[in-house]
């Protein structure tokens, strides 16, 4: 899928009107690190060295396994995605995503529609399943999206986590029948 189009409408959606979600391209390398940068840097969600440079930040987001995605309105880009196989041989029916949101446009719908996006993206592709790996336990933002959209946390990783000022906490798999 290159891109589509959405009409973002309802709660959480902000001013956003018209955004489209694309394959992202190595043109869109610093748009993807003004927002994977400050989210890693921080250390609070992603289980990514703290002190991860550009060039192997954006390999592993767009590289390897990842199918990498843009949302942009009106030619600014306000979120990404990637979605590869959780798993190889037989765990490859089950996917796996991880999303960023560019910090302006956080509270605008963009995550959700991106999540939307993914689901639609892994049925496409013929995965069976989305299963994200570590989602840490004071990421509720992302939790609540995560179980508005029909995931459960299937378990609980105690302290697997070592959040920047919270200390050791836990994390969450969290897993969806498509």
């Amino acid at each position: 899928m290159t891109g589509l189009r959405m009409r973002l409408t309802g709660r959480g959606t902000g001013n956003l009107a018209d955004l489209l979600i694309r394959t992202a391209t190595a043109a869109d390398d610093a748009a993807l690190w003004a927002m994977l940068e400050p989210v890693f840097r921080a250390g609070e969600t992603y289980a990514i060295d703290q002190g991860i440079s550009r060039r192997a930040a954006l390999d592993w987001w767009r590289g390897g396994t990842h199918a990498a995605f843009v949302a942009q309105e009106d030619g600014e880009a306000l979120g990404s995605y990637y979605i590869c196989a959780n798993q190889q041989g037989g765990g490859a029916h089950v996917c796996n995503c991880g999303f960023v949101t560019a910090g302006a446009a956080q509270g605008r719908g963009v995550a959700r529609a991106l999540l939307a996006h993914a689901l639609d993206e892994a049925r496409r592709r013929g995965f069976h399943a989305m299963q994200f790996n570590c989602v840490v336990a004071t990421n509720t933002r992302a939790i609540g999206l995560w179980q508005a959209h029909g995931f459960e946390i299937v378990g609980r990783l105690p302290g697997a986590f070592r959040h920047p000022t919270e200390g050791l906490v836990d994390a969450f798999v969290m897993y969806q029948v498509l």
